[in-house]
């Protein structure tokens, strides 16, 4: 998919969506060649089987790491992204489970850690969301769905990974513009992406003594599977074309600030938010 390609109505009826079901496909291929930045590194990725964590699985692998992808039960495109890791000549292992669940979370991890052989980079990436106009709509199962995936998947994995990162090692937590500047038709979405910008800073202060950084990346409407799982067909079509730029962007233009942040280009950097969203002004 061209920067300014159009996109056809369309809109899937599950969440998590399919990426190979997507009209056109995400592009989330890297555009330069690797340099070796993480060479020697082991990276697990939550909801690395497609968007963002596609592409940020298929530029770690470009860059040297072994890659590690936790999925919910999309296995035709976790099977897709474990085959663009080794054609980057790396290794993936993809695990299946609802990191909601603290066990599930902590089995996930140790299984990645223990094949991977380590874990220096993790990646919280996996989310849900689902629209709503009218707060008093919103189930209690629909509500802890959210927050079981997008804020207590997080602090599960986490806590997980921390038996197993090392001094230096790197956090780098998904969160969304909707944490800064609102979304009537999200709310319960974008409470989750405030809880995690909150989270990041706070793991940032307690984890500095050990050189693990941790920071975030708050992307503006990028093309990944959340949008046709998330909303009817109408609004896919002219998804992203409010913002500043007047395009949705694309994974891979948002891979390299996880990237950044994972690797020795982002030493000074703890607790910061980067902000790929096509322009839009936050926090001033």
């Amino acid at each position: 998919m061209s920067d300014q390609q159009s996109i056809p109505p369309q809109t899937q009826r599950s969440m998590p969506a399919h990426e190979y079901k997507m009209d056109p496909a995400p592009d989330w291929h890297p555009r330069h060649p690797g340099v070796g930045k993480l060479d020697g590194k082991c990276a697990i990725i939550t909801g690395g089987d497609s968007g963002i964590g596609r592409a940020v699985a298929v530029l770690f692998a470009r860059e040297g790491a072994k890659i590690g992808i936790i999925h919910l039960g999309e296995d035709r495109d976790a099977e897709d992204t474990h085959r663009a890791v080794e054609e980057e000549g790396s290794v993936a292992y993809c695990v299946k489970a609802d990191i909601g669940r603290r066990d599930e979370a902590f089995a996930a991890v140790g299984d990645l850690a223990e094949k991977l052989g380590g874990v220096d980079i993790l990646v919280n990436n996996a989310a849900q969301q689902y629209e709503e106009t009218d707060l008093r709509k919103i189930s209690e199962e629909q509500l802890r769905r959210t927050f079981d995936s997008n804020v207590m998947g997080y602090f599960f994995v986490t806590q997980a990974a921390l038996g197993h990162l090392p001094d230096g090692g790197a956090i780098v937590n998904t969160a969304s513009v909707t944490a800064f500047k609102g979304n009537d038709h999200l709310v319960d979405y974008a409470a989750t992406r405030g809880a995690i910008t909150a989270f990041s800073r706070s793991m940032a202060m307690q984890l500095v003594d050990r050189g693990i950084r941790v920071n975030c990346v708050a992307p503006g409407p990028v093309w990944t599977p959340l949008i046709p799982g998330s909303f009817d067909a109408e609004h896919v079509e002219r998804f992203g074309t409010h913002v500043p730029m007047g395009r949705p962007g694309q994974p891979w233009e948002v891979a390299t600030s996880y990237l950044f942040l994972a690797s020795d280009d982002g030493n000074y950097f703890a607790g910061q938010t980067l902000h790929p969203n096509g322009g839009v002004i936050v926090g001033g």
